[in-house]
């Protein structure tokens, strides 16, 4: 399986601690080389990374990423990279083969995440996000959060960051197939401006946007210096099997 992940954008909410999110260091460990190797732990064999914003220094980069995690990584570069991150989605996903792990650089979760979402593919649906029913957990900034409304069978009805009733949030992983790019393309070409978002709020239209739910398990936004804070603290308590191979 591949994983795509979105390093393309500026990060200005973490500007003051790092002129690089993607490159930003938690715990000794760049945010981009959690995601990858976290990918790995999952089963994943093969990491796009969406470049955009200082590409040409992140895609200098990855050769010795790949050699430090031993996981093929590549990069697919965004043509304007201050388009919404629905461009950036189809910019990876023109490089998969099959479905795929989608992941956000900024994005850290424990290993029962990725591993357990990897599973979660069927017939029934284009695309599954994984969330967490804690929506009041101080963890989350509710400011920035992506909010999601589910219906009985667990599935998305509504999904953004200013729907007004939602049940659980969006953890910023998913499991996609191609159905993902194709609903972003068709919200473009209805006149949207091809967010994330917007293609899968048309999944969620169609009856195609499932959700799997994390229980407990531990992730985080690393978004701004409060969460970068908090990731510094927790990361290595909670992603034990990186950082113990590491040290």
């Amino acid at each position: 399986m591949d994983a795509v992940i979105i390093a393309a954008g500026y990060g200005s909410r973490l500007r003051e601690i790092s002129d690089s999110k993607p490159m930003t260091p938690v715990a000794g460990v760049p945010l981009l080389e959690l995601g990858v190797r976290q990918a790995k732990a999952a089963g994943v064999d093969r990491v796009i990374v969406v470049t955009g914003h200082e590409a040409e220094r992140l895609e200098a980069a990855l050769p010795a990423l790949a050699a430090r995690t031993g996981i093929a990584v590549e990069a697919a570069r965004v043509a304007d990279w201050s388009k919404p991150n629905g461009w950036s989605v189809l910019a990876g996903a023109e490089r998969t083969r099959g479905d795929y792990l989608l992941m956000m650089s900024d994005h850290v979760f424990s290993a029962p995440i990725l591993s357990g979402l990897a599973r979660q593919g069927g017939a029934d649906r284009g695309v599954t996000l994984a969330v967490d029913r804690r929506t009041g957990d101080p963890l989350i900034d509710p400011d920035d959060a992506t909010w999601v409304s589910r219906d009985q069978r667990g599935f998305i009805r509504a999904i953004g960051k200013t729907i007004p009733s939602y049940d659980a949030v969006d953890c910023g992983a998913f499991l996609c197939t191609a159905e993902l790019a194709e609903a972003i393309r068709a919200a473009i070409a209805a006149g949207l401006a091809g967010s994330l978002s917007e293609g899968m709020q048309r999944l969620a239209d169609h009856g195609r946007a499932a959700t799997w739910e994390i229980g407990g398990a531990w992730w985080l936004d690393v978004d701004d210096p409060r969460a970068y804070a908090l990731a510094e603290e927790q990361a290595p308590r909670f992603l034990p099997e990186i950082y113990a191979a590491l040290n």
